[in-house]
């Protein structure tokens, strides 16, 4: 499996915030900060726009780094991705990701 594929199995290199940081987009970090704030309810502001993955070195989003729930999870039980737990199937946390964007347990199986 590719160091790209986040622990819930999505793809990093497709996230706006990795485009963003690797490109040094500013506009890309406006535009993503924008629609995150608006769909979090949150202040999200561009310069909170930065990640290079969660599974590698380097920064990340506040979210991706101490409040994404999955990634916590995996760090605490020292799963390299959700796919090596083997609670996978019955849980709630990373079945709401696969409900939406199933290509993440596809990419588990990589």
């Amino acid at each position: 499996m590719k160091d790209m594929i986040a622990y819930c199995g999505l793809d990093c290199e497709a996230c706006a915030a990795y485009l963003a940081t690797v490109h040094d987009d500013q506009a890309l970090r406006e535009r993503t900060a924008s629609l995150w704030a608006e769909l979090n309810h949150a202040p999200i502001l561009p310069e909170h726009i930065n990640c290079r993955g969660c599974r590698v070195d380097g920064v990340k989003t506040v979210y991706c780094d101490s409040l994404c729930p999955i990634r916590q999870c995996a760090l605490k039980k020292g799963a390299a991705t959700c796919g090596d737990c083997p609670e996978v199937d019955r849980c709630q946390t990373v079945g709401a990701i696969f409900s939406t964007r199933p290509e993440a347990r596809e990419n588990l199986k990589g």
